[in-house]
């Protein structure tokens, strides 16, 4: 059965979502290559209370790890977040976002290539998509790159990858760091944004 996005009747709460010592829960959506990496490196952010992998931006319903992979669906490998707007913005989740992706490429992130692991922004409202669009927009007038790829896509339904994905930088972690390391992930975010990222 899909997750599909949206707020649960008379909560104003995001459908799933835990609650925060605010009282005030709220999602994002993005996709930069791996979501094993996307999805770890969010979960370091404050305020950040969960991030779940998955898949989004196709057409398919409830597709399988094997058809996003064969491009048989559209779908991005994603990460839904969930925050706490009272310790954490949109504007600062995508500006951390910007800094752990390579937005100079199309169709890939890093070592891995093809549609699936584009990188997109997908908003869940008006508010997010002109929080997303300005960042976008500053970050090209910066002159910092020539060309952004990152598409930014009203979000439509997101549906979870299957259990062995979520995690998976904790369930095993040797694996995932020498698929990171040897993907060369952190060493062209570094190139890209410097030490600081």
């Amino acid at each position: 059965m899909a997750l599909v996005l949206g707020a649960a009747p008379g909560t104003g709460q995001a459908a799933g979502a835990p609650a925060t010592a605010s009282g005030k829960t709220e999602q994002a959506i993005f996709a930069g290559g791996c979501f094993w990496c996307v999805e770890a490196d969010f979960e370091k952010l404050p305020g950040v209370i969960a991030a779940e992998s998955g898949y989004t931006g196709g057409k398919e319903p409830n597709p399988s790890y094997e058809q996003v992979s064969a491009h048989a669906t559209g779908h991005a490998e994603a990460v839904r977040l969930s925050y706490d707007p009272a310790k954490v913005s949109y504007a600062q989740l995508v500006e951390y976002f910007w800094r752990h992706i390579d937005p100079t490429v199309k169709d890939q992130q890093f070592c891995d290539h093809g549609p699936q692991y584009r990188s997109g922004i997908y908003p869940l409202d008006a508010s997010q998509k002109q929080i997303a669009e300005a960042s976008k927009a500053a970050l090209l007038k910066s002159g910092r790159f020539k060309q952004v790829y990152t598409e930014i896509v009203a979000a439509g339904p997101f549906w979870p990858a299957e259990d062995y994905h979520q995690d998976y930088y904790k369930k095993n972690p040797v694996r995932y760091q020498y698929y990171r390391f040897g993907c060369g992930r952190d060493a062209r975010v570094k190139e890209l944004w410097g030490e600081a990222h």
